[in-house]
């Protein structure tokens, strides 16, 4: 199993937001919304970029989902070879997510819930694990990297168990990286020395609240980051999203 995402640094990912469907957008548009955006991460320096879609379900993604997300992917890779790419489909399906990303020619995928419960804003969430490795295993796709938030900062856990050993479940389930994320920047850190303390030795990246300040504290704590918002610009409806001079300031903070 060769797995690329840790063995270039500093890991930094890029999560390249697709608009909510539903807005009559061409399938055009989408083309060039997810190309423009993943060229301006790609000049900027950014390594890696994680295709994000907009239909959260309690169940499997919808036919359209996997269609829209596999074709945006694949142009992706072939417009802008030089990004590592990702997967994350926000219905609760991790063969969805496997498969596209097995399709498309992205290194990894990042499942919400892969161990314990979590109830959600439309509603309650269970473990993905045992179905995500046991799809991996049967498409022969191990060279896909599974990353698994632990306790995401979006949902509440259905259980008592700590943030810790919630992350020794995922690493024992297979989890190629943890996501830990915190209530602010510097409870992140908190929780990031808590896992550590507690003997988890997986790859943990941070999953939101990096900015250009904070950025090298981030690096130095853990394994890789997660960015989005912090480099935004422009209006929702807009095909350009991100803002180039912010993301070329955000990677030469990084690797300073």
């Amino acid at each position: 199993m060769t797995q690329q995402l840790f063995t270039q640094r500093p890991t930094v990912i890029a999560a390249l937001h697709l608009p909510s469907p539903g807005a009559g957008r061409s399938m055009a548009w989408l083309e060039d919304y997810a190309v423009t955006n993943a060229r301006i991460f790609a000049d900027a320096g950014v390594p890696w970029v994680k295709i994000q879609d907009q239909t959260p379900t309690d169940g499997p993604a919808a036919s359209e989902t996997i269609a829209t997300m596999a074709a945006l992917t694949r142009l992706v890779r072939a417009e802008v070879p030089s990004l590592g790419l990702g997967i994350i489909i926000e219905a609760h399906d991790p063969q969805a997510a496997l498969s596209v990303a097995a399709a498309s020619g992205a290194d990894f995928v990042r499942l919400k819930v892969f161990v314990g419960g979590a109830m959600t804003a439309f509603g309650p969430r269970h473990a993905l694990a045992p179905q995500a490795m046991a799809h991996r295993r049967r498409i022969g796709r191990e060279d896909i990297a599974v990353l698994s938030d632990v306790h995401d900062r979006t949902a509440v856990p259905l259980s008592s168990e700590s943030q810790a050993v919630a992350a020794g479940w995922a690493a024992k389930a297979g989890a190629d990286g943890l996501v830990i994320t915190g209530s602010s920047f510097e409870d992140t850190l908190d929780r990031i020395a808590a896992v550590r303390t507690a003997g988890v030795r997986k790859p943990i990246l941070i999953g939101g609240g990096v900015t250009n300040e904070n950025v090298r504290d981030a690096l130095g704590a853990s394994d890789g980051v997660v960015v989005s918002s912090a480099l935004m610009c422009g209006a929702p409806d807009d095909l350009i999203r991100w803002d180039a001079d912010a993301c070329a300031r955000f990677m030469e903070a990084a690797r300073a």
